[in-house]
């Protein structure tokens, strides 16, 4: 919920300040959540944690997108970044738990945020006003084609959300029920999920560079088609079919952020970007806090995952149908606007 005042913010007063708020306000609630003397303490210092890591999303992602015609790759390179991040972040903050201590897994992490917020300061400008060249790259539609596009990314920002965190949860316990052939213990379990995030990361550079290449369109309908089947199968298989399926499955899981993120970059006016992306991100993770209970509740209730990989296979097919119904005429937008 904080993405939202953060992001007006960002709009009004400056989003580079908003990121500075951001390195030095959840560096030093990090920190503090590091000395906490207590479960009431860590609490309070992972809330405040997370209300500055609100303002990344809406506040980072309109800085990259901002003065640029061709948006897909900026959002594609950001977008490996962060899922490198979930990848690495359990083996991190193990390693760090392990070697040093549980309090370093916060205090670290807090410390090296601080120093990356000192070189924002100094090396980090604010943009520019919009640029003609930036405003081609924005599709003044109709008013019932922006509708379209906005029930469509609703759509695909709240199932994506929930299918996301879904199976980025229940993955662990997958490999570790139906990978016995490959590793039996937790650390190799670690590493086969880690290699999995690394791999389907790479996704956001081949989805960013499609879409800079063909219309939003004629990336997201493939994409999201193809979770589909894939999603089945994850909840069936086993050994190394498992593993191939879970890489393909998260390659698409990963590959539709950069598309969702483009709709906003694409159908809404600079000034407008910043709080656009923070109504995105509150619809994303609060669908995303479904997927918390839903795998809990299928795994008490049917004993495997077989049936959550089911449900999440209908959201997908819920996402693909609406992803057809998207509007097709960017391109002669776009077109009618370099003209003009």
């Amino acid at each position: 919920a904080f993405s939202i005042p953060a992001g007006w913010l960002a709009d009004r007063w400056s989003r580079r300040g908003m990121m500075v708020v951001f390195f030095f306000g959840i560096g030093t609630a990090s920190i503090l959540t590091g000395f906490a003397t207590g479960p009431v303490h860590i609490a309070l210092g992972l809330t405040l944690v997370g209300v500055f890591a609100a303002i990344y999303h809406p506040v980072g992602i309109a800085m990259l997108v901002a003065n640029r015609e061709n948006v897909g790759r900026v959002l594609g390179v950001n977008g490996v970044f962060g899922n490198v991040g979930v990848a690495f972040s359990a083996l991190i903050a193990g390693a760090l738990a392990d070697t040093i201590g549980w309090r370093a897994a916060f205090i670290v992490p807090g410390a090296i945020a601080l120093g990356v917020g000192a070189a924002f300061v100094l090396f980090a400008r604010e943009a520019q006003g919009e640029t003609p060249a930036r405003r081609s790259g924005f599709y003044k539609a109709s008013g019932a084609d922006l509708a379209r596009v906005f029930a469509v990314l609703t759509v695909a920002t709240a199932c994506g959300g929930v299918i996301f965190n879904a199976t980025t949860i229940s993955m662990p316990k997958v490999f570790d029920e139906r990978l016995s052939a490959l590793t039996h213990s937790t650390f190799g379990i670690g590493m086969l999920v880690c290699g999995v995030y690394l791999i389907a990361a790479v996704a956001q550079l081949c989805v960013g560079w499609w879409l800079d290449r063909r219309s939003l369109k004629a990336v997201f309908v493939p994409v999201v088609a193809l979770q589909v089947p894939l999603l089945a199968l994850a909840g069936t298989t086993e050994s190394y079919l498992m593993l191939a399926t879970a890489v393909a499955m998260m390659f698409f899981v990963f590959g539709q952020i950069p598309i969702n993120d483009a709709m906003i970059a694409r159908y809404t006016a600079e000034e407008w970007r910043a709080r656009a992306y923070a109504v995105r991100y509150v619809v994303s993770f609060g669908a995303s806090a479904l997927a918390v209970p839903l795998v809990a509740w299928v795994y008490k209730s049917s004993g495997d995952f077989k049936l959550l990989y089911y449900v999440l296979g209908t959201l997908a097919f819920v996402t693909f149908t609406a992803a057809l119904l998207f509007p097709a005429e960017e391109e002669k937008a776009a077109a009618k606007e370099m003209a003009a």
